[in-house]
């Protein structure tokens, strides 16, 4: 008996066509029907509907459907339903789509007569027919935003034959997984197993499969225990999509070696024997882990017991090592992987050559790459990138760029991997005119640079000076399509700023918007630095709004704007951008306070230099040796040479080593008090811990002996200062009161 004659019999019994044909003609005595004629179903319509029972069943559980049926004499879609019946034609099946029907014959009876079709379908395993069938209505219920839930009923058989509803339901849930409509499909799966059905492990498997890509860990979980509790019993295939959730690891989600383990006790326990891509996934997720070792002893324990065992096993522990920086024991295990008669594939030595290169070895990696050859294996693009790449990194350019022309010329097409590597490499080594070559023939060739590869040869440009080279390629990236980025015009900026083109730098700053990309605090950082080295501190000030405005104000450019108020003398501005700190919340780093401390101490003001040193303690910050020198200067500057000492020797004793600045200041104090001993001991204290005095230093000393009238001793520390290659300038010489022109001077 064909499967075609075989499904019209079960339908003639159940309950969908029986409907029609024989319990239609004890509700409606009437109507004269005779049951061995389907053809009566051409002339008369039947609009049958599900009833849902209601109220003393639990809420959330489909209720298997009594029938009700009016006679009508409108049109309906009866005598399609027929036909497909006689024919299982899915030509006739397709010719009206659900929605279409429910605007024409109403929902309910383009429900019923689709469910009787679908049953059709899945009888007859023609589960693609069925399949496309509830997708449609599927597609209907989600456009119509109705709930889900109420569709199950609709797709039941009758009450005597529920059982048949178990292929359509098997379907159904496919149906769900493949729309990514997941928590249907489970709860297709939770509500076939309150009616009892016996549900296929295909379609179970395929919706923990979409769970699992989805990461629904929680319905995973679920899904499987239900599986494992009360069937469809869990298959090798089963076990290794709860494999492969354990060991990937993906989504913020940690590889679960533990839970991986127990998956492979079950197996053995449940008599499952796991194929070769259930513990190539095992053996990935140990390696992920860190594992290598064991990953390696498990390989030669599953080859020991004659498990099934692939080049994929072995290439996972292949990248374990190179990913530890071993590519040498990646090598062995190449080697055992041949030995045990497993061929390696094109993915092991790419492993390898990028494993190597990324080390620096790039002769290994040539070696390897010969090899395949060798062994009739043709490299692909992915192990010559990965070689382009080390070649670049170890400043070999050129020969990266001779082998590309080679392969070229062999017939390799390249990707954007493999030119952005050159590209790269072109950039390290300073030659941008190449790079830029690269890159027109990578737009010849209908391949569109990246912004990073855009990003590169603009910042390679502008570091060299050649801001209209910069800006010729920035306008090829804009007409290329290519969106920039804050970096992109961030190094502009920059190259305006150092360029001295201001005004440009702070047009372009503000046509950044356009492209949706707003100014971050490095963007102004470059131009605060200028106009503050201009001595324009106050063009500067004038920024501070919009930065404020934008919320990007940082305490670095605070800095950097007092800073510049200090060196035009202008302290009072200085203190304001201060205040105006304390007042917005943002804290002054030590570099901070020391420039305003050097503003008080410059002006002899050491109880405000005090305070602020003090200020900067209590804030938690560290003085560091700058910030102590400013203060021992200030108060060198005053004649206050005890309270000097004492800063001095408690940098020393906080663990901060005095520089040069240091010790000639102290130097100088002393010798302005004649204080001869404490300025000889300092010298000598530098001596020995081996800090160089500068000319600065020998000035204080041989002023110091020219105030007492020691001029020899004057003149021999002028001497000493040549002999020891320190040139004296003009101070040194008028402190001598000798004219700095004589060269000729002994």
């Amino acid at each position: 008996m064909g499967i075609c004659s075989y499904s019209r019999i079960c339908f003639v019994q159940s309950g969908l066509l029986r409907d029609v044909v024989v319990h239609y003609k004890k509700c409606l005595l009437r109507v004269y029907y005779s049951a061995s004629s389907a053809l009566l179903l051409e002339d008369h319509v039947f609009d049958c509907s599900p009833k849902v029972e209601s109220g003393t069943n639990e809420v959330g559980e489909v209720q298997v459907p009594g029938e009700r049926f009016k006679f009508s004499r409108n049109p309906s879609l009866f005598p399609l339903v027929v036909r497909v019946f006689k024919s299982l034609n899915w030509g006739i099946a397709k010719k009206i789509k659900f929605n279409k029907a429910v605007k024409i014959y109403g929902l309910d009876h383009s429900m019923y007569a689709f469910r009787i079709i679908i049953h059709i379908f899945a009888m007859a395993r023609m589960q693609m027919e069925a399949h496309a069938l509830l997708r449609d209505i599927v597609c209907y219920y989600k456009e119509v935003k109705s709930d889900m839930f109420e569709l199950l009923p609709y797709l039941l058989d009758s009450p005597e034959h529920v059982h048949r509803s178990a292929k359509v339901f098997n379907v159904l849930i496919k149906v769900f997984a493949s729309n990514s409509m997941l928590e249907n499909g489970v709860d297709v799966f939770v509500q076939a197993k309150k009616i009892g059905l016996e549900l296929n492990i295909m379609p179970c498997n395929f919706l923990l499969k979409c769970l699992v890509e989805a990461n629904r860990g929680e319905f995973v979980r679920s899904l499987f225990e239900d599986m494992k509790n009360s069937g469809p019993s869990p298959n090798v295939y089963t076990y290794t999509i709860m494999m492969n959730f354990y060991c990937k690891g993906c989504h913020g989600r940690d590889v679960d070696v533990g839970q991986a383990t127990k998956l492979l006790e079950d197996m053995e326990r449940d008599g499952i024997n796991p194929s070769v891509v259930t513990y190539s996934t095992y053996i990935h997720g140990i390696c992920r882990v860190g594992c290598v070792e064991f990953a390696l002893d498990f390989i030669r324990l599953l080859r020991f017991r004659n498990q099934p065992i692939n080049s994929f096993c072995y290439n996972a522990v292949i990248y374990g090592f190179c990913q530890k920086g071993e590519p040498n024991e990646a090598l062995k295990v190449l080697e055992e992987m041949k030995n045990c008669g497993i061929s390696p594939d094109i993915h092991s030595y790419s492993i390898l050559i990028d494993g190597f290169c990324k080390r620096g070895d790039c002769e290994k990696g040539l070696n390897l790459i010969d090899e395949m050859i060798l062994n009739d294996m043709k490299p692909s693009l992915v192990s010559y990138t990965s070689l382009f790449d080390g070649l670049c990194e170890v400043g070999l350019a050129d020969v990266s760029l001779n082998l590309f022309c080679n392969l070229g010329t062999a017939g390799y097409e390249f990707d954007m991997a493999a030119y952005s590597v050159l590209l790269k490499g072109y950039c390290l080594e300073g030659d941008l005119d190449s790079a830029m070559e690269l890159l027109k023939e990578m737009i010849n060739n209908s391949l569109i640079p990246t912004a990073n590869s855009f990003n590169r040869l603009i910042h390679g440009f502008c570091k060299m000076g050649l801001l209209d080279k910069a800006l010729e390629l920035f306008s090829i990236m804009l007409q290329s399509g290519v969106l920039p980025t804050i970096f992109t015009f961030n190094v502009i900026v920059d190259g305006y700023c150092t360029a001295g083109h201001l005004e440009e730098a702070l047009k372009l700053i503000n046509e950044m918007h356009e492209f949706g990309i707003f100014p971050n605090s490095y963007t102004y950082n470059g131009i605060i630095k200028r106009l503050c080295m201009q001595s324009n501190s106050g063009k500067a000030w004038e920024l501070l709004p919009q930065m404020l405005k934008k919320n990007i104000l940082h305490n670095v450019h605070c800095s950097i704007l007092i800073d510049g108020f200090a060196k035009q003398s202008n302290p009072k501005k200085a203190l304001m951008l201060y205040t105006r700190m304390l007042k917005l919340g943002a804290t002054p780093t030590t570099v901070t306070y020391t420039i305003l401390i050097n503003i008080f101490c410059q002006r002899s003001k050491m109880y405000e230099a005090c305070s602020l040193f003090k200020d900067m303690i209590e804030r938690g910050l560290i003085p560091d040796t700058i910030s102590y020198t400013s203060v021992v200067a200030g108060f060198c500057r005053v004649g206050d040479m005890r309270k000097a000492w004492a800063l001095y020797t408690e940098m020393q004793r906080r663990g901060y080593s005095p520089n040069v600045v240091t010790y000639t200041c102290l130097i100088d104090g002393f010798c302005r008090e004649h204080r001869m001993d404490m300025a000889n001991l300092l010298m000598a204290e530098m001596k020995k811990r081996e800090i160089n005095s500068d000319v600065v230093t020998y000035t204080a000393l041989i002023a110091g002996y020219q105030r007492l009238g020691n001029v020899d001793r004057a003149h021999e520390l002028f001497a000493e200062m040549k002999r020891n290659g320190i040139l004296p300038d003009a101070a040194a010489y008028s402190t001598l009161g000798v004219d700095s022109g004589m060269a000729t001077y002994t």
